[in-house]
């Protein structure tokens, strides 16, 4: 279990320690804002197209060889980008980053079904949890203190010491598991489910740069579309496919895909939207914000292997829904931050919702799983991680679109009411006025100074009236899960997982064979 954490929170973190780093490696690289940000997008692109071969990968190779070989290729891209000398080639070196962390998450869950029985699967998610939640809410404290302190080389480099007492752990303890033969490589479908993710995903991620509504993210979204089309109808008339497409028939599985999903754009849009009222609007370093965030994560990461503790006894509905219900109050209260909240203030609202996140987070995820057989865990997690990465990705796109948006209508509404010819706002202006001229300022340049300050006023608080509605919806979105989550109990869970394995079993023993294309030697 330490080795599977390890490895995952280190894909995880690198999901988020960059952020921070941005503006410094602008300057350092002389680059545009739109040329560096292909630092974070391509680690989001390539891990997604990545993840769902992954499941074919292990069954193929062995997924204690192909965790090793994943976690190699990581730590020696960290080195990589670490020893960047241009934004070009930290871009490169992310994507080969990318194409190691986007494996080690479907990998570690899949060898946790594997090595954990069942009845303890609970408390092993939960723990392995930890990293999932904790992960990319540290990212921004650490990747601050060590840009503010130290030098951005170190927010790469921090990870060749991890990994390598990680991959010598796992050569000594890890077991490899069964390696399946008879196993043909989907390459149609490979390349349609990566032309699907990899195209929507670019436009999650460049919606807001180029407009949502041009022509290249149209675009994009119909060719992501019909991609994903294609790729559903040759998997399902395929002898073995790459993801097996017919899981979805199991409904409490394709439900806990749909709540862990909303549950991931919940997390991801405190851990966007936060960061950015803290810096823009309250002025604080990234270090500072980074510290706010930290008692949440630490909430959360407290949480994980307690909610497995009661997972175990429980099952999942009373767990995911209380978790739910805890995210959709505390989520709902942040919309009334303002310019004067405090820190205290902030940091509780967070470790409140960070509990919920810890509640429900392993639970909605988990329930699915258990009704998975063993035989198609591999594809099952890959299948599970596609969604959960599309589906953060979706969620900070989707704030961006809200927050700027509707700072846009605020700010256009609360400037009508900025000017002399206004009663109202006239005796404000005056007093800014006066205290101009009082520093120095003739009479023409402090009314059109005193009009400058009342503008700043209207965007700042615009900004942090958009922000409050970007929570807003985020809690709509979050009501959404709960009667997904209310319906996996521990009752139809069992019974999803018997009908499963009665499926399979009729089906072949050989995963994502079909009975008519069983190779002879494969016998049931």
């Amino acid at each position: 279990m330490l080795v599977l954490v390890m490895g995952t929170f280190m894909a995880m973190l690198d999901s988020s320690i960059v952020n921070v780093a941005i503006p410094r490696l602008m300057t350092i690289f002389q680059v545009t804002p739109t040329e560096i940000q292909w630092v974070m997008t391509i680690y989001l692109l390539v891990g997604g197209v990545v993840i769902p071969v992954t499941g074919y990968l292990g069954d193929r190779f062995g997924y204690k060889t192909l965790y090793m070989s994943a976690l190699g290729v990581f730590t020696v891209a960290s080195l990589l980008c670490g020893l960047a000398w241009s934004n070009d080639s930290l871009v490169v070196a992310r994507a080969l980053q990318a194409l190691g962390g986007g494996m080690l998450l479907p990998l570690s869950m899949s060898m946790i079904y594997q090595l954990v029985p069942r009845e303890k699967m609970g408390m092993a998610l939960g723990l392995w949890g930890i990293a999932m939640t904790v992960a990319p809410a540290t990212g921004p404290t650490l990747g601050g203190y060590l840009v503010e302190y130290f030098n951005w080389h170190l927010i790469f480099l921090i990870n060749l010491p991890v990994g390598i007492v990680t991959l010598a752990l796992a050569q000594n303890v890890l077991s490899e598991t069964e390696r399946k033969s008879g196993l043909k490589f989907d390459l149609p479908g490979f390349i349609l489910c990566s032309a699907a993710c990899f195209t929507i995903l670019l436009a999650l991620s460049e919606g807001q740069s180029y407009g949502w509504g041009s022509q290249f993210i149209i675009t994009l979204v119909v060719f992501s579309l019909f991609s994903f089309i294609l790729f559903l109808i040759w998997e399902l008339h395929t002898e073995q496919p790459m993801l097996d497409v017919r899981l979805f028939q199991n409904a409490v599985l394709t439900l806990s895909v749909l709540s862990s999903s909303i549950a991931m754009i919940a997390m991801f849009s405190g851990i966007f939207l936060i960061p950015i009222f803290t810096q823009a609007v309250q002025g604080y370093t990234a270090l500072q914000t980074g510290l706010i965030l930290m008692p949440a994560a630490l909430a959360t990461g407290f949480m994980m292997p307690i909610t497995g503790k009661l997972f175990d006894r429980y099952g999942a509905a009373p767990l995911a829904v209380t978790g739910l219900l805890v995210l959709v109050i505390t989520t709902y209260l942040l919309h009334n931050l303002t310019i004067y909240t405090t820190i205290r203030e902030i940091q509780f609202l967070l470790m409140l919702r960070g509990v919920g996140l810890g509640l429900c987070m392993m639970p909605l995820t988990t329930a699915g799983m258990n009704t998975v057989p063993q035989a198609l865990v591999g594809r099952a997690s890959s299948m599970t991680n596609v969604f959960r990465q599309i589906a953060a990705s979706l969620g900070i796109a989707l704030m961006t679109y809200v927050m700027t948006s509707r700072s846009i209508y605020h700010t256009a509404t609360l400037s009508e009411g900025v000017s002399y010819s206004n009663v109202a706002a006239v005796e404000g202006l005056r007093m800014v006025e006066r205290g101009l001229a009082a520093g120095g300022a003739d009479a023409v340049s402090a009314k059109a100074g005193t009009l400058g300050v009342a503008m700043g006023a209207v965007q700042q608080q615009s900004f942090v009236l958009a922000i409050s509605d970007s929570f807003v919806v985020a809690t709509g979105i979050i009501i959404l899960a709960i009667p997904l989550a209310a319906f996996l109990t521990r009752s139809r869970v069992e019974a999803a997982r018997q009908t499963a394995e009665l499926r399979l079993r009729e089906q072949g023993s050989t995963p994502g064979i079909r009975p008519s294309g069983l190779p002879a030697h494969v016998t049931d």
